[in-house]
């Protein structure tokens, strides 16, 4: 997909878009394929004034307005104003090294992402490619969710910064990086992921996806897939890159319409067909990511025979039957894992996968599912980063 936007940027460090978005279903919009991102991060912050995260008619920020100022929901909160430091492009160019090869983290529709230290604390730098198309809406989609939102399994936003042509965005750094190269990675640093933390992982992101429902003002993040899951140090499972989030329909009603935007294999059959986009969308990438997590197969692969490139196509019947789904389920496991578990969870994700959004569960009834399902078999993990 991409995103088209004047190079004449005005005084406001967030720029207004001037373009439309091009739709290219299908396009990965991940900004880093193996992402590192980081837990345990301290860092100063500086609040914002409301004009410096305002990009007029267009705003995601005057939307936004409609939460409940301070609210707080389960284990997130929704901040009364946004908490993120505004760097200098000078700060931000000393400490990613001048943008140095070697600390590049990955590369992806966006631009490219580096680690970088400030104040001895290791952080994430994304910038924008200033000689691409995508990326001016989502940066600011990213500031206007992301700098409001707070939740243990959503990515830290720090700050950000804009002089110029220059778009770039700080974040936490995620030791682990992404549960996508965890599942489809190649080489020694590659380890495969035993099945408690799998079960770990699935839970954290369907706690992040849960908040996200459950808020005053529903929020559809409609670009779920394993890359965009981040994991830290003790595997904890985060949400990433919220470039194509979208508040949720009014009260009165049941869907929005809008350009189709995602990943193919990801996004859900009734917003490929119609552009319609609930929130029960969310749920069906999630029971994506949920199958991937169980197969250790991707949810798109040309490799694979024809009929079964698309992960969806066929997998269905094999999650309802327990001789079935062990012929599926990821080699790298072996026989380590508890069937009475993997069956339940196999179901789940059948369930989430429904062709009618209203015949999906709710986030809600994911997590609690899943939960369910990690203590019946006692298998709780705990995770020392060291």
């Amino acid at each position: 997909m991409g995103i088209c936007f004047s190079s004449d940027q005005p005084n406001d460090p967030t720029p207004t878009p001037t373009a439309t978005a091009t739709v290219t279903p299908g396009t990965s919009h991940s900004d880093t394929t193996s992402g590192s991102y980081s837990s345990n991060t301290t860092t100063t912050t500086t609040t914002t004034s409301s004009s410096s995260t305002s990009s007029g008619g267009n705003s995601i920020n005057s939307s936004l307005s409609s939460f409940s100022v301070g609210s707080s929901i389960g284990y997130g909160q929704i901040l009364a104003t946004s908490n993120l430091r505004v760097f200098t492009f000078a700060e931000l160019k000393s400490a990613t090294k001048n943008f140095r090869a070697d600390t590049l983290l990955g590369e992806g529709g966006f631009g490219k992402v580096f680690r970088g230290w400030l104040d001895s604390t290791t952080v994430a730098v994304k910038k924008l490619n200033s000689e691409g198309y995508q990326g001016l809406e989502e940066w600011q989609s990213e500031i206007h969710f992301l700098g409001r939102l707070s939740h243990p399994n959503l990515v830290k936003l720090l700050g950000y910064c804009y002089e110029g042509t220059e778009l770039l965005l700080v974040y936490e750094y995620m030791q682990k990086g992404s549960l996508e190269n965890h599942l489809f990675g190649r080489g020694a640093a590659v380890q495969p992921l035993p099945w408690d933390l799998r079960l770990k992982i699935a839970i954290g992101a369907a706690s992040g996806l849960s908040f996200l429902h459950t808020s005053d003002r529903e929020i559809i993040y409609r670009d779920f897939k394993a890359s965009n899951i981040l994991l830290d140090g003790s595997y904890n499972a985060k949400i990433s890159d919220f470039g194509l989030a979208k508040l949720g329909p009014s009260a009165s009603q049941s869907h929005l319409s809008t350009a189709v935007m995602g990943t193919l294999g990801y996004a859900a059959p009734e917003y490929m067909q119609t552009g319609h986009l609930y929130v029960k969308s969310d749920v069906y990438g999630f029971g994506v990511v949920l199958v991937e997590i169980l197969t250790g197969l991707r949810a798109v692969d040309a490799n694979r025979p024809t009929g079964f490139h698309n992960l969806t196509d066929w997998i269905k019947p094999h999650l309802q039957d327990r001789r079935k789904l062990k012929n599926v389920m990821d080699r790298q496991l072996g026989d380590k894992y508890p069937i009475k578990a993997a069956l339940p969870v196999a179901k789940l994700a059948s369930k989430c996968l429904a062709p009618e959004p209203k015949m999906r569960p709710s986030m809600k009834e994911v997590l609690e599912d899943l939960k369910g399902i990690q203590a019946s078999t006692n298998r709780t993990v705990v995770v020392n980063p060291n």
